[in-house]
């Protein structure tokens, strides 16, 4: 019987040199595949560790986005699939937290009589009909070297109430906070359609302490409008004497 099941075994041996095929050196060509698929996805974790290492958060979510397509068997897929979840979540808010900066704009102009007037502005999130068609409202906090600090509203069409001629209310919310009343006042001029807010202190902590600041104002024909501002990416060292 061990003659026969010799024999057998070299017919497949034979058969398998026919078909040019050998077991071992398939299972050797094999396992040196899976080496090489081990040792290319333990590089590309090293790209992804380093990335965390930085706190570079979309970087990582990309190389661990493609280690785990590319080598979705190999244990370095298996660990970093486990870090995924978070590292995504911190790359959305890192990408959030880009788009949010970028709605800010910071200027410095020199003052003819010397000094440097600084402003921060931000533009609502959605456009307004204030009169004469919708269009976005801007919000400026401004520091001049001879009138002051002041933060106010600029329409691009319409105008304030009259009753904000001298002093009227407006309403400003943080996020999901109850509103809360402010002082405000339209001054007597046509060169701008501006309306100043009397604590700019105050709105100027509220901005950068808010996601979303909302103010509520009145307009002339209307009863009253609203403008919504994300503020969330101030950065608040361009005022840095505000804070």
């Amino acid at each position: 019987m061990n003659i026969k099941l010799t024999a057998g075994a070299l017919a497949l041996a034979m058969l398998a040199a026919c078909h040019g095929k050998d077991p071992q050196a398939e299972a050797k060509a094999q396992a040196a595949q899976a080496a090489a698929q081990e040792a290319a996805a333990s590089d590309a974790a090293k790209a992804f560790d380093a990335a965390v290492a930085q706190q570079n958060w979309r970087l990582a979510k990309a190389q661990g986005d493609v280690l785990v397509a590319q080598f979705p068997q190999s244990q370095a897929a298996q660990r970093v699939r486990t870090q995924l979840v978070d590292i995504k979540a911190k790359a959305d808010a890192a990408r959030e937290g880009e788009r949010t900066a970028a709605l800010w704009s910071y200027d410095k102009e020199a003052v003819k009589g010397g000094g440097t007037q600084l402003s921060a502005s931000i533009y609502s999130r959605d456009p307004v009909d204030t009169g004469g068609g919708a269009q976005p409202v801007r919000l400026i906090f401004r520091d001049h070297p001879s009138w002051g600090r002041s933060s106010y509203l600029v329409l691009a069409g319409g105008d304030f109430d009259k009753s904000c001629y001298g002093h009227c209310k407006v309403m400003v919310t943080v996020d999901d906070q109850a509103p809360k009343a402010m002082a405000a006042n339209r001054p007597k001029t046509d060169e701008a359609i501006a309306m100043f807010i009397d604590d700019y202190k105050g709105l100027w902590r509220l901005a950068k302490s808010a996601k979303v600041l909302t103010i509520e104002f009145p307009v002339k024909g209307y009863s009253k409008k609203t403008a919504v501002f994300e503020t969330a990416g101030l950065d608040a060292t361009q005022l840095s004497k505000w804070n």
